[in-house]
C-alpha cells in the first residue's frame, strides 16, 4: 500500500532537517536542511539539493568539491517533520573541512579529539576567486 506522504515543510518556516547517512554503514555523514524546492530537486534529480541557511539559497551537495551524495533512499519521520537520507557519497568526504563525516570530533574530558582522517584539504578544494 503506498501513500502519498509529504514532508511538512510549514512546521519549521519552510524548512526540514535532513539526516544524511553513508548507505551500507549507516555511519551519520551531516545534518542539513531542506525546503520544497530542494526536496523536489533532490527527488528528481536523485542527488542531495540542500537549503544553506547560512547562504539563504540551494546548495547543490558537490557543487564546488565535487563530491556529490547519490540518493539511495528517502524516508520520512511519523510527524512528517524530519527526513533521513541514505546516500552513497562519492570523493569520500562530506564534510567542507575534508573529512568523511561532519562529525569527526568527539567530546572527551580533555577537550575535543579528532578521530577521523582527512581526505582532503579544503584550501586545495574551495579556492577563492580572484
Amino acid at each position: 500500500m503506498s501513500e502519498d506522504i509529504q514532508p511538512d515543510f510549514e512546521k519549521s518556516d519552510g524548512l526540514v532537517p535532513v539526516v544524511v547517512q553513508q548507505v551500507g554503514t549507516g555511519e551519520v555523514l551531516m545534518l542539513a536542511y531542506m525546503n520544497r524546492e530542494a526536496y523536489d530537486q533532490t527527488l528528481a534529480t536523485g542527488q542531495a539539493v540542500y537549503f544553506s541557511r547560512s547562504r539563504g539559497g540551494l546548495w547543490r551537495k558537490g557543487e564546488s568539491s565535487g563530491n556529490v551524495q547519490h540518493v539511495k533512499r528517502l524516508r520520512i519521520d511519523c510527524d512528517r517533520d524530519t527526513l533521513l537520507l541514505e546516500v552513497d557519497q562519492v570523493g569520500g568526504a562530506a564534510c567542507h573541512e575534508g573529512y568523511p563525516s561532519c562529525f569527526f570530533r568527539e567530546v572527551t574530558p580533555d577537550g575535543l579529539k579528532v578521530i577521523a582522517e582527512r581526505v582532503f584539504d579544503p584550501s586545495d578544494v574551495y579556492q577563492k576567486p580572484e
